[in-house]
């Protein structure tokens, strides 16, 4: 009997890829963007320096993770996206900030903590308006799942941070009850290793919209 295909957080509908974000894609890549048919990765050997390393999960347009790199050089950061748009637009901005602390991997979330990501290499990681799937028929959709946290806490080091936020009601309900059905995890309140969380684009959209934010910081604790 065939294993059933694995259900995917996201679909792929890129919207509009604009001829400089392709160009970034193309000529920027190499210098900036991991093969993933690398294997497991030793992250420290991506970066110029090596650094507390932190996975950022869905980054979009690549503007938080900008600010935030550019704010904690003292960081390394993964940036992790599946949409070509956002990668070109997050290579565009790399370039503009000069800044040499970010890498990409252009792949499902999932996959990387499975296929590249080695047990206690990470400091953080934040996962930030992710898709809320809002259908009750969709949310078995939702990246934030029980298995998925056990696979970002194997990729934590000890007292690594999950960083979360949404802007959904029921998502952050869905969130709250899977971290506290994982005993490797403690609320801890406010982050001790980036700091304040930057705006996002859809946090400001949701703002607009009257939704009240939610965000939390969890600690690995064993």
């Amino acid at each position: 009997m065939q294993t059933p295909p694995a259900i995917r957080s996201y679909v792929l509908r890129e919207g509009r890829f604009t001829k400089s974000q392709r160009a970034a894609l193309q000529k920027l890549w190499p210098a900036y963007g991991i093969d993933t048919r690398c294997g497991v990765l030793d992250v420290q050997t991506l970066f110029t320096r090596p650094q507390p390393v932190v996975l950022d999960i869905g980054f979009g347009d690549g503007e938080e993770l900008v600010a935030l790199a550019s704010a904690c050089p003292h960081l390394n950061f993964l940036g992790v996206e599946v949409y070509r748009p956002g990668v070109g637009a997050l290579l565009q901005k790399i370039v503009a900030a000069r800044l040499e602390n970010v890498r990409v991997l252009r792949k499902d979330a999932v996959a990387v903590l499975e296929e590249h990501i080695a047990p206690s290499s990470l400091a953080a990681v934040l996962i930030w308006f992710p898709d809320p799937w809002p259908k009750r028929r969709h949310h078995k959709r939702r990246l934030v799942q029980t298995g998925f946290i056990w696979q970002v806490a194997e990729g934590l080091e000890a007292g690594g941070e999950l960083s979360l936020a949404t802007d959904w009601p029921s998502y952050a309900q869905h969130i709250e009850a899977v971290l506290n059905s994982c005993d490797r995890f403690e609320k801890a309140g406010t982050s001790a290793l980036v700091g304040e969380r930057p705006s996002t684009k859809f946090e400001r959209r949701g703002l607009r919209l009257g939704h009240k934010v939610f965000a939390q910081v969890y600690r690995k604790t064993r």
